[in-house]
């Protein structure tokens, strides 16, 4: 039963078992081997352990996080067998025997892996990012890659998630290429987008991220994964106020008719993002409302004058199946990836499974 500050607080609802319909989806496009969960960034915001533990459930077996902090945390949260890589690597030995899988990205990473004898890691290959990766050059320089002992190579796409991009196919060409240099190593290529752009992204391991979590990877086209999750937060106060009154900092929203205005306990310390200001939306007693004046560090306001029924300690939905995280990043000029990343740590999180 919530206690009285969790139902003054906003409460974020995780479906898990949307989570892993959405992975067994992706695997049912991705024919040529297994898909790992990336679960970095505390599970795009929503429970990288929650989540992990679903996906590794239903049978996920291998993990992608970005931080050694990120990796040594899961570990704590699932047996030693699930494979945990670390993307930004860590030094020889640094995670302490929690059996974590170092991402080789650099020659300076593979001569210290080299010295010590690391088993088991993964080696990135730079195949047009400009970021992590050993690019053409660097790999010609390694020499033999024989001594290593490589569970994966792999490599990350730049403009997957535009499938016209020429240098979609120009990565996967480099990637191929590359590979040879350590022939009968498994490979990972496809991340969320790549799952759909064809035949040639398939791999030993796909590596999806934001598709588990709903976000459309196909941008412009019908998006194929389910909404995993809904947002409610409650209505603090509702105040009566006259036309011409304004409303929240710099009296930026000024009241066309006498208006009910309902404050709600969410800002943008929760993630809500103050370029949803004057935007933003939510859904009241089955309706839609508008946010009026700016988003505050803690508050939002919302006209409801239309909603007559609603009532103090109601709660509106911010983000869910009617106002999904990528239609919110539309109206904020970002994307989904960014408002799932940013929901704040005073949410009330309750997971579900169906």
């Amino acid at each position: 039963m919530a206690t009285e500050a969790e139902r003054r607080a906003g409460e974020l609802v995780v479906d898990l078992g949307a989570i892993v319909a959405n992975w067994h989806e992706l695997c049912e496009r991705h024919q040529s081997g297994p898909v790992a969960g990336v679960v970095k960034a505390d599970g795009y915001g929503l429970g990288a352990g929650a989540v992990a533990k679903a996906l590794a459930a239903a049978s996920c077996w291998n993990f992608f996080v970005a931080q050694l902090s990120e990796g040594i945390a899961l570990r704590k949260e699932l047996s030693h067998g699930p494979m945990i890589a670390v993307l930004s690597g860590f030094p020889p030995g640094a995670d302490g025997g929690a059996g974590l899988t170092p991402v080789i990205n650099t020659p300076q990473d593979l001569a210290a892996h080299r010295a010590a004898g690391t088993r088991g890691a993964i080696l990135h290959l730079d195949t047009g990012m400009e970021r992590l990766g050993l690019n053409a050059r660097e790999l010609a320089g390694a020499g033999s890659l024989s001594d290593l002992d490589l569970r994966f190579v792999m490599t990350h796409l730049a403009c997957a998630d535009e499938p016209g991009h020429p240098l979609n196919a120009e990565q996967a060409r480099r990637f191929h290429a590359m590979a040879e240099a350590a022939p009968g190593v498994p490979r990972s290529f496809a991340n969320s987008s790549g799952l759909f752009l064809g035949e040639r992204f398939e791999s030993d391991l796909a590596r999806p991220g934001a598709a588990l979590y709903g976000i459309n990877p196909t941008p412009g086209q019908p998006n194929p994964m389910r909404c995993v999750l809904r947002l409610l937060v409650p209505v603090l106060q509702i105040r009566q106020v006259p036309a011409g009154a304004t409303v929240g900092y710099g009296a930026t929203w000024v009241a066309k008719r006498d208006s009910r205005i309902a404050t709600i306990a969410a800002g943008y310390a929760d993630g809500y993002l103050r370029a949803l200001s004057g935007r933003g939306f939510a859904l009241a007693a089955g309706r839609t409302v508008q946010l009026v004046g700016r988003v505050s560090m803690d508050l939002i306001t919302l006209d409801v004058t239309d909603v007559p029924e609603l009532a103090v300690g109601d709660r509106v939905e911010l983000i869910g199946p009617e106002q999904t995280p990528d239609a919110v990043a539309a109206l904020a000029g970002t994307i989904g990836y960014e408002v799932l990343t940013a929901l704040g740590t005073r949410y009330h999180r309750r997971y579900i499974t169906a």
